[in-house]
């Protein structure tokens, strides 16, 4: 497989904020990521099946680098925590390469992902997938960006014909057969982050996890979300907050503003 030919990240925001930054890193990023070929890179294994490059590993050096100010703090998947960004109003939380397996394959569905969060809200947020060519930034100021064009979360009101993304993982592992027979269609798909980002952008109706993620796995993606104008909430229906002590957070339900009560009658059951 060859090199993926690099989006180019321009012109998205207007001033030197957290947005110019995050399309800044991007960009280092992909300079870092481009002598990595997906799907002909040596794997190893952190964490029993938990697959990591030297590609994740670059894309986090150049991000660090490019992103991280004195004061602030630094969460990402592929670096050492470092509890001190629990004193830090702003901190930066990343995940290189959001969907190593697909990366690792030469699946199309993966991505970097980058979050600014401030008091453990997300106030910005972007997401690269180089593979297919799509850059998505997003803030409350900016709104959603998707290609350098302002766009939006799926206006959809019902169910019926929705497009629904779901993990790929979860998929093959038979959770989502209680699905089958409902009138959407289910889109097995890699990246968490790269799925919320298609729904931020209305590419997609909605997506939902059924296994809880990290942090870093879902950020960038609730800031995209948000900025489109959907609605992201936990499964229980727990805060949503964000640089924590504990990583891990419940499964996550994102889609446009008019799916939330429809997909809750329907997790419900």
């Amino acid at each position: 497989m060859k090199s993926v030919d690099q989006p180019e990240v321009k012109n998205i925001s207007s001033d030197s904020g957290l947005e110019t930054r995050i399309e800044e890193a991007l960009q280092a990023a992909l300079v870092a990521l481009a002598p990595h070929i997906p799907g002909q890179v040596n794997v190893e294994y952190k964490r029993g099946d938990d697959p990591v490059t030297e590609a994740d590993r670059a894309v986090n050096v150049a991000l660090q680098e490019k992103l991280l100010r004195d004061g602030e703090g630094w969460f990402s998947e592929e670096t050492v925590d470092d509890f001190e960004r629990l004193g830090k109003k702003r901190v930066w939380i990343v995940d290189p390469l959001d969907g190593t397996r697909e990366f690792v394959a030469g699946i199309p569905e993966w991505c970097i992902s980058v979050a600014a969060v401030e008091d453990g809200e997300v106030v910005a947020g972007g997401i690269c997938n180089p593979a297919t060519q799509e850059i998505f930034l997003g803030s409350a100021r900016l709104g959603l960006i998707y290609n350098g064009q302002p766009s939006r979360a799926s206006q959809r009101k019902a169910l019926e014909g929705a497009s629904i993304l779901a993990s790929r993982s979860e998929v093959k592992r038979g959770e989502w057969r209680k699905f089958e027979g409902q009138p959407f269609e289910i889109r097995p798909t890699g990246s968490v982050a790269y799925k919320l980002a298609l729904v931020a952008a209305g590419l997609a109706d909605a997506t939902w996890t059924l296994c809880p993620k990290h942090e870093w796995d879902i950020a960038a993606g609730v800031a995209l979300v948000l900025a489109g104008g959907g609605i992201v909430r936990t499964l229980d229906n727990s805060p949503l907050s964000f640089n924590n002590r504990e990583a891990l957070l419940p499964g996550l339900i994102a889609c446009g503003p008019n799916l939330d009560d429809a997909l809750a009658a329907l997790l419900r059951h």
